[in-house]
């Protein structure tokens, strides 16, 4: 274990006082998992990370079992959930049917999952962009019609295994969209973590001036090429204080081969501990259950933090 005080709290000028993190190692985490994870498992991963603070945790996906098999298990799931107070819940929906599943179920929040390219839009949804978008108007509308929380998802803003580049007005004009479907938020995934500082404030900046404003944003980075904690910093002093994250950097895509692991939630409460940003968890408590789930799942845990802290002297 490290050395008591440690990380040292120093402040950085020009960053939020808190910063809300979307945990998505239960259900992006997993969704990628060759071996199937017992339910009761993925229950008690809930269980144990709102332990530890995480106020927002990801639940499953109502997607079709034919297309994620780990995560077929979402009506079994779900109701095992209750009794978590005031964490919310989110869960991933496709289409309609998903969310009639997801609302009768009782979940309060959804998210639709999107793409900033026609490659991965139709590999992902077997849609267009435009397709797609159109799929998501009933569901958007229904869930806000019933009171539910909507968030978006954008997929590949920032490159594409197959189309190289994207265009930060490619990626405007999607995330645009789904604002206008009346989506709450919008996550801004980084799918293949090829993202860079410069790429982040640009396109932060480029979706402000097109009337979206930095409240209702968050980030999402993959650690490919090691940027994802460089990329949160430079949203973070934009103003973004949504940042997902994944226990233990568990996750990946199935869709995209090269989408490596989330960033790790340890590593950036780590990080956001030094700098005196509030997150409300727990690191030990957190690294316990990182701990936990790798050992559930048969080989160590990718963070650094959870390698270093759980190392035994």
């Amino acid at each position: 274990m490290t050395a008591a005080g440690l990380p040292m709290r120093v402040p950085a000028p020009g960053l939020p006082a808190r910063v809300r993190i979307h945990e998505v190692g239960a259900r992006d985490g997993l969704q990628n998992e060759k071996s199937v994870v017992p339910t009761e498992v993925k229950a008690e991963f809930v269980r144990r990370l709102a332990a530890a603070g995480l106020t927002t945790i990801e639940a499953t996906s109502f997607v079709h079992p034919k297309w994620v098999p780990q995560l077929a298990d979402a009506e079994q799931l779900f109701p095992r959930l209750d009794g978590l107070g005031d964490v919310a819940l989110p869960v991933l929906v496709p289409n309609e049917r998903g969310l009639d599943r997801a609302l009768a179920l009782g979940a309060r929040r959804i998210a639709v999952f999107g793409s900033a390219t026609e490659t991965f839009a139709a590999r992902n949804l077997n849609r267009t962009v435009d397709e797609s978008l159109a799929m998501f108007e009933p569901v958007v509308s229904r869930a806000k019609a019933a009171g539910v929380h909507v968030r978006g998802y954008l997929s590949m803003c920032f490159g594409d295994p197959w189309e190289g580049a994207v265009p930060v007005a490619q990626v405007v004009r999607v995330a645009k969209a789904l604002e206008d479907l009346g989506c709450d938020e919008l996550s801004l995934g980084d799918t293949i973590g090829v993202a860079t500082p410069g790429h982040v404030t640009a396109l932060l900046t480029a979706l402000n001036e097109a009337g979206v404003p930095t409240g209702t944003l968050g980030v999402h980075f993959h650690d490919t090429y090691g940027q994802a904690l460089s990329n949160t910093l430079a949203a973070l002093q934009h103003g973004v204080t949504t940042v997902d994250a994944s226990a233990g950097g568990l996750g990946g895509c199935p869709y995209a081969k090269s989408a490596t692991g989330n960033l790790a939630t340890e590593d950036l409460v780590w990080m956001l501990d030094g700098l005196g940003v509030d997150t409300g968890v727990d690191l030990g408590a957190l690294t316990a259950t990182s701990v936990w789930m790798a050992e559930q799942l048969g080989r160590p845990s990718p963070s650094r933090t959870v390698r270093a802290l759980s190392h035994k002297e």
